[in-house]
């Protein structure tokens, strides 16, 4: 049987804008293809950091304007927004590289929804930026009109940040599960899921979140029952000591080893250590799964053993 895979795409492989993503998605459709050429079985997910931001600015900015004709539109719906443009472009790239190479392997965006714990603990302090970037200026402004919370994001800016909390249910899994039995290429889990809360045995409601991606990735090849989680960052290898003259690339990882260097504090609580706790807790899940750390472009090569970090048991 063919190896299953499910791949959580980085920020770089969509690019910032509508511009910018209808170019990221070609390169990261040839990424991609060549997994499943090479006879793997894949299932997308990705992040939506910029594109939510700009949805969530823009209908704001709307309803200021006209407030009793556009009521305030909710975070949760704009991130169904995103995972909605974001999977339209990146399905129609897939499809037509796939077809390029004479393979015939439908593409299909399933809108997600993924159930968060309302008493989760990171309602109370945000964390997680989304939208662009702005200078200290811009960002006490906003912080005074429109009483959000924004964080110095690495030096690069300012950004608003939101809350994160840990998924525990992908609502639409079975639809996912039937599509990926089916023969087909699904995109589900759009930036980590559209957040919702079970109010009762039948009601979801949205809230003003953003999943973590790599979390709900997480989550999604447990369920799908995947045998690899590639997790695609700006870096080809996790490092300990980054950054530092004493630099050093990791390869192949037990556990054990991971969850140790995690512990020493080796990896930014904002950009590595997420993906490093995702990738543990699947190669933990079931005998034999194993985590793959990498480039886009180093994805085929990696999975092969040729490069990136391998997180095993």
């Amino acid at each position: 049987m063919a190896k299953r895979v499910v791949v959580a795409l980085g920020g770089n492989a969509l690019g910032n804008n509508l511009n910018e993503q209808m170019t990221a998605v070609k390169h990261t459709s040839q990424a991609i293809a060549d997994l499943i050429e090479a006879g793997y079985e894949v299932v997308l997910s990705h992040g939506n950091g910029p594109q939510v931001g700009m949805i969530q600015l823009a209908m704001e900015e709307l309803s200021l304007k006209q407030p009793e004709k556009y009521p305030t539109v909710p975070l949760s719906v704009c991130v169904a927004m995103s995972q909605s443009y974001v999977g339209y472009d990146l399905q129609n790239a897939l499809r037509e590289e796939l077809l390029n190479r004479g393979i015939t392997c439908p593409v299909a965006t399933v809108i997600t929804q993924v159930a968060v714990d309302p008493t989760d603990k990171a309602f109370e302090r945000p964390t997680k930026p989304i939208g662009r970037f702005m200078s200290k200026e811009e960002a006490d402004r906003l912080v005074q009109e429109k009483n959000i919370t924004v964080m110095e994001d690495a030096g690069r800016g300012y950004r608003q940040v939101v809350a994160s909390p840990k998924p525990t249910e992908i609502i639409e899994i079975e639809t996912i599960k039937a599509l990926i039995d089916a023969g087909q290429t699904v995109i589900a889990c759009g930036g980590g899921g559209i957040p919702i809360v079970k109010e009762n045995a039948n009601h979801l409601k949205g809230v003003g979140a953003v999943i973590d991606k790599d979390f709900c990735s997480e989550i999604l090849a447990e369920a799908v029952d995947a045998d690899f989680l590639i997790i695609l960052t700006a870096v080809e290898k996790v490092c300990i000591n980054y950054g530092k003259p004493d630099q050093q690339a990791l390869s192949s990882v037990s556990v054990h080893e991971m969850e140790k260097l995690a512990e020493e504090g080796h990896f930014a609580p904002g950009s590595m250590l997420p993906k490093v706790e995702a990738a543990i807790k699947f190669a933990k899940s079931k005998p034999g799964r194993k985590t793959l750390i990498t480039l886009l472009e180093k994805a085929h090569d990696g999975i092969e053993g040729k490069t990136g970090t391998l997180i095993r048991h």
